[in-house]
């Protein structure tokens, strides 16, 4: 048979819980109201501030290279020599029609200049009645009127001529590659006598970036995006350089979330004078999480997380109040929580289920033990003004400690 202890202890703990008239007595905590300012670790990468391939524009073979990789270059520093003998061809041939159409244009115009004198002495001579057929003034002005379209027609022919022989010329440029901006040569893909051109399938003669102003994109998940600050100083660190920090300043934001990562992407301008930076590291972010307007904060042992609810035991008139709350961040042992709370409520500082609504309660003055054995904390009878435990089943009086009471 089973002890009678045994039996009455759940028993008469269930019912001395669960009556209205118990009070239970609870650490309690007070909600605290504060700005949430921390910093979160958040993965990064280097990338130049300018980047750029450098193709042919006009097909040809390659001369010489000046710079190979790791060069440092200047903006309109010449790079790169093509040659291409069929383009001297081009553009005589160019050059010759141009003054073939200036010759026309002149030719033109003299027409022009004799059906204008040939009109005019016919129309002085009309003014004698008689002299002149009506008819053969007609003719005057016509042949007049066609010189002058013939001359427009010239004019234009030259201008397209003219526009031809200076395309050429310009495309001759394109044989000399220079720097678009100062940076440093990365690549160098091609060397003399090589055959390149314009098209995608031609591969870059180099890749040139800058590295003295550099990018660090931060992505930023969804929770934190509304604590970013243009303008904001961020600190963060490389493998490279374990012992010393580097900072940007945030430059531009993404304002769209990856669908993938659920993330928002983040530059940071980074000036990169020494050079001890490099496109392609990864750094480690430190980014600052601020919140806008002081939150809730409450331990954590003190949100109770359940199948239907989360939520937190106020003590409201000396009574047990469930108070539903969303948890935010976490900052050591205290939690930020969103809900119907103001600072200074009183909430139980290490709360259950177990803790019904409504259930009457009263602060402790210190932390108790063995409370969900159904132990209380009661001063001793005799007076020594030591604390003892009183088992609810049986009320045998137990020191709180193991010195026996005088």
């Amino acid at each position: 048979m089973m002890p009678l202890r045994t039996l009455l202890i759940p028993a008469l703990s269930w019912v001395v819980f669960s009556s209205p008239g118990w009070s239970q007595t609870s650490d309690l905590a007070a909600v605290i109201s504060k700005m949430v300012s921390r910093t979160i670790d958040l993965p990064a990468e280097i990338w130049p501030y300018l980047t750029v391939s450098l193709h042919a524009k006009v097909p040809g073979y390659v001369e010489s290279v000046r710079v190979d990789r790791g060069s440092r270059v200047k903006q309109g520093e010449l790079l790169i020599e093509l040659t291409a003998p069929e383009m001297q061809a081009q553009i005589a041939e160019a050059e010759s029609k141009v003054q073939a159409a200036e010759a026309d244009r002149l030719q033109a115009e003299a027409q022009l200049a004799a059906a204008q004198s040939t009109y005019e002495r016919t129309a002085e001579a009309a003014k004698t009645p008689g002299a002149v057929a009506g008819n053969d003034l007609i003719l005057a002005q016509k042949q007049v009127d066609a010189a002058r379209a013939l001359v427009n027609s010239r004019q234009k022919a030259n201008a397209a001529a003219q526009s031809a022989a200076n395309a050429l010329h310009v495309m001759l440029a394109y044989l000399k590659i220079a720097a678009p901006f100062d940076g440093v040569v990365t690549d160098r893909l091609v060397h003399p006598g090589a055959l390149v051109g314009p098209g995608g399938s031609d591969p870059a003669l180099l890749v040139i970036q800058q590295v003295s102003h550099l990018r660090v994109i931060v992505h930023v998940p969804e929770e934190d995006v509304g604590d970013i600050v243009s303008g904001d100083r961020v600190e963060f660190s490389v493998p490279a350089f374990p012992r010393r920090t580097f900072s940007g300043t945030v430059a531009r934001v993404a304002h769209a979330l990856d669908q993938r990562t659920r993330t928002m992407s983040v530059e940071l301008d980074v000036t990169n004078r020494v050079g001890s930076l490099a496109p392609g590291m990864y750094p480690s972010v430190k980014w600052p999480v601020r919140s806008p307007r002081p939150e809730m904060w409450v331990p954590k042992m003190s949100v109770v997380t359940t199948t239907e609810r989360t939520f937190v035991i106020r003590a409201q008139s000396g009574r047990a109040e469930w108070v539903d709350v969303r948890k935010g961040v976490t900052e050591g042992d205290l939690v930020v929580v969103i809900g119907n709370l103001k600072p200074g409520d009183m909430i139980v500082r290490r709360a259950t289920d177990e803790i019904r609504e409504g259930a009457p309660i009263q602060p402790s003055r210190g932390r108790l033990k063995g409370a969900s054995l159904g132990v209380q904390s009661r001063r001793c009878a005799c007076g020594c003004a030591r604390r003892h435990r009183i088992d609810l089943g049986l009320r045998n009086r137990q020191p709180a400690d193991s010195t026996a009471c005088h």
